[in-house]
C-alpha cells in the first residue's frame, strides 16, 4: 500500500525517557536501563532480568500498566498539535497478543482505562493490532479510513508490558528468557508509543508541520513461526518490505536506516537475515538499530518506537539519509512494515 499519509507528532514512554525526544537521545547515546525485577523471579528462583519503568507502581496489574503508559504517549502526541478546531479523531490500538497473563479481558480493561479518561470523551478507541507488528496493522486501517474521508485524524499507538507473574513463567517455560542456560532469550521491558497521522490535504488544512511522510506501509502472514518446528526463511516478512517498498525508484531511493525489533531471539537475526537477501538492492547497508540491547523487548510498543527514533533522527540532524524502514514481526505469524521518508517543509 502506497500512502500520502503524514506523520504530525510522536510521543512515547519507555524505561529511557517519559518523551519522545527523552526516549530518543538516550538511545541515540547508548544509555541502557537492563537490571533485575524487583520481584519477579524465573524458574531458579533468580529475579528476572528486565528493563522496568520505575515511575510505575510495581505492583499495578499488567493491563493497568500497559493503559498508563499509552496515556503518558497519547498524551505527548496530542499535546504537541496544540489547540485544534474540532475534528473527529480515531485511536488505533496496538496489544499484546493474548498469553497467560493478558487475555481479551485485560484488552477490554486496556481500551476502557483509555476511554475514561476526562480529556478524550470525544476520542473513539479500537483495538486494531496485537504483537510487535501491531501498530504496522494498525497503521494500514488508519490510512484507508483517512484515505476515504471518514475520519480526520488517527492517533496509531502500541503498548506493552509482561511484567505479571503468569506471563513471566510462560516465557521462561518457552524458553525465552535471557538467562545462564538460554542463548537464544530476550529481556523483556515495557513501553508506548504514539504517532498521530492524517492526510497532508488535513495537514494542511488544520495548519499543522509534519514530522515524516508514510511512504508505504505493508503487512503479510508467516506460516513458520517461532516455537515451531519449522525452518525460519523469512518468507512473510519479505513479503512485508517488500510491499512497503514497492513505490520507491531503486537503487536511487534505497531506504538509508533501518529500526527493528531483533531482539537477542535466533529466530528474529535469521528471518532478517533471510530478508536482506532478498531485498538487499533496496538498503544503502544491511547495519539495523535494536535498541532492544537497551530497553529491552517492547512487543507491541515496537514498530511505533521505531517510527519515533526515525523522526527523532531527522528532527536532529543525524539522521543518515532521508529514507527509513521500520519493521517488526509478531509471534502470532503477523510480519509489517513501513518506508518512511523525512518530511518537505510546506
Amino acid at each position: 500500500m502506497s500512502t500520502g499519509v503524514q506523520i504530525l507528532a510522536v510521543g512515547a514512554r519507555t524505561p529511557l525517557g517519559l518523551t519522545a525526544e527523552s526516549s530518543a537521545a538516550a538511545v541515540r547515546g547508548g544509555i541502557a536501563r537492563l537490571g533485575r525485577h524487583p520481584f519477579l523471579v524465573d524458574e531458579r528462583g533468580e529475579m528476572v532480568r528486565a528493563a522496568v519503568d520505575t515511575r510505575l507502581e510495581q505492583r499495578l496489574l499488567c493491563w493497568e500498566r500497559i493503559a498508563l503508559l499509552l496515556t503518558s504517549a497519547i498524551s505527548e502526541a496530542l499535546g504537541k498539535l496544540g489547540a485544534l478546531p474540532r475534528c473527529n479523531i480515531e485511536v488505533l490500538l496496538a496489544l499484546p497478543e493474548c498469553r497467560p497473563g493478558f487475555s481479551d479481558s485485560d484488552t477490554e480493561r486496556v481500551v476502557q482505562a483509555l476511554a475514561r479518561v476526562e480529556r478524550w470523551a470525544e476520542l473513539r478507541f479500537k483495538v486494531a493490532g496485537r504483537g510487535h507488528a501491531g501498530v504496522i496493522l494498525a497503521a494500514q486501517l488508519a490510512v484507508e479510513r483517512l484515505s476515504k474521508g471518514r475520519t480526520d485524524l488517527c492517533v496509531v499507538a502500541g503498548g506493552e508490558s509482561y511484567f505479571v507473574g503468569e506471563t513471566i513463567e510462560w516465557l521462561d517455560a518457552n524458553r525465552q528468557l535471557t538467562g545462564e542456560n538460554v542463548r537464544s532469550g530476550f529481556i523483556p521491558g515495557e513501553a508506548a508509543g504514539a504517532l498521530v497521522v492524517a492526510t497532508d490535504a488535513m495537514r494542511r488544512r488544520l495548519r499543522l508541520g509534519g514530522r515524516a511522510t508514510l511512504v508505504g506501509v505493508h503487512t503479510a502472514f508467516e506460516a513458520n513461526r517461532i516455537k515451531s518446528e519449522d525452518d525460519v526463511l523469512g518468507e512473510g516478512l519479505t513479503a512485508a518490505v517488500a510491499g512497503a517498498m514497492s513505490r520507491l525508484r531503486l537503487p536511487e531511493e534505497s531506504v538509508d536506516a533501518v529500526y527493528c525489533d531483533i531482539n537477542g531471539e535466533r529466530y528474529r537475526s535469521e528471518e532478517w537475515g533471510f530478508t536482506v537477501l532478498r531485498v538487499e538492492r533496496a538498503l544503502r547497508d544491511s547495519a539495523y538499530e535494536a535498541p532492544a540491547n537497551l530497553w529491552g523487548d517492547i512487543g507491541a510498543a515496537s514498530a511505533a518506537l521505531g517510527c519515533v527514533l526515525a523522526v527523532q533522527a531527522w528532527a536532529r540532524g543525524y539522521a543518515a539519509g532521508p529514507r527509513a524502514l521500520v519493521w517488526a514481526s509478531s509471534e502470532g505469524g503477523l510480519r509489517g512494515a513501513f518506508v518512511l521518508m523525512r518530511h518537505v517543509h510546506g
